[in-house]
C-alpha cells in the first residue's frame, strides 16, 4: 500500500500509474480472471440490468469479461463516450456485441456518437469506474480530466439520487493509506481489485 500522505496529486498519479503498468502481459490476464471471480456472481451484478464499464487503457484492470457475462445474461452494457462539445463531457452509451469502435481524441476506444443509444447516468444500475488510486473509505483518484466527476455531479445536488451504485475496478497495487479529496468528487460505494473488495464506511 502506498503512502499518499507526502505526494502531491500528481506525483501520486505518476507513481501509481508506473505501478499498474509495470505488470506483466500474464500478470494482467491473471488480474482480470480475478476481478471477473470477485464480481461476476455477486448479487449487485447479478440484479443490476443496465451495467456502465470502460474498456482498459494505461494499464488499468481489464473488466471486458465481465462484459461478456453481462451479454449472456442479457444485460444492456454501456460505454462512455466523449461529447464533442462541451469538450470536458461525456455521455454513456449502450455497446452491441461486435460493434466497431473508434478511438477518441484521448486515443481510448469507444463507439461512434449515437445520442439515441445514450442513458442518463442515473438511470443506470451499475456504474464500474477506472481508476488511478483508490482507499478504503472510497476515495477514488481518477486521471485527472474529470470527466466522471462532471458525469455524476447531480450527486451532488440531489444527495438522494443512488443510482447508480459506483464502484471502482483496480488492482490491489493501486491502494493508498488514505486520499484528500476534492468538495466535488464522489465517494464510491466499493472497489474490487483482483484480490477482494474493499467497502467504504457506510
Amino acid at each position: 500500500m502506498i503512502r499518499a500522505e507526502h505526494l502531491s496529486r500528481p506525483a501520486l498519479r505518476r507513481e501509481l500509474r508506473a505501478a499498474r503498468r509495470a505488470l506483466t502481459p500474464a500478470e494482467q490476464r491473471q488480474a482480470a480472471r480475478d476481478l471477473y471471480r470477485q464480481l461476476a456472481q455477486h448479487p449487485l451484478f447479478r440484479r443490476a440490468r443496465h451495467i456502465a464499464l470502460y474498456l482498459p487503457n494505461d494499464g488499468e484492470i481489464d473488466p471486458r469479461w465481465l462484459r461478456e457475462a453481462a451479454w449472456r445474461r442479457g444485460k444492456t452494457v454501456y460505454l462512455p463516450v466523449l461529447a464533442r462539445w462541451p469538450r470536458t463531457r461525456m455521455h454513456f452509451q449502450r455497446l452491441d456485441a461486435g460493434e466497431r469502435l473508434i478511438r477518441n481524441r484521448l486515443r481510448i476506444a469507444e463507439p461512434a456518437r449515437d445520442p439515441a443509444r445514450q442513458r442518463k447516468p442515473w438511470t443506470l444500475d451499475l456504474l464500474l469506474m477506472p481508476l488511478v488510486g483508490f482507499d478504503a473509505q472510497g476515495g477514488r483518484l481518477g486521471m485527472g480530466g474529470g470527466f466522471y466527476d462532471r458525469a455524476l455531479a447531480y450527486r451532488q445536488r440531489h444527495r438522494q439520487w443512488q443510482k447508480p451504485l459506483l464502484i471502482g475496478l483496480a488492482h490491489a497495487c493501486q491502494q493508498v493509506d488514505q486520499l484528500t479529496l476534492a468538495d466535488w468528487d464522489i465517494p464510491l460505494y466499493a472497489t474490487v481489485t483482483d484480490r477482494g473488495w474493499h467497502y467504504a464506511p457506510c
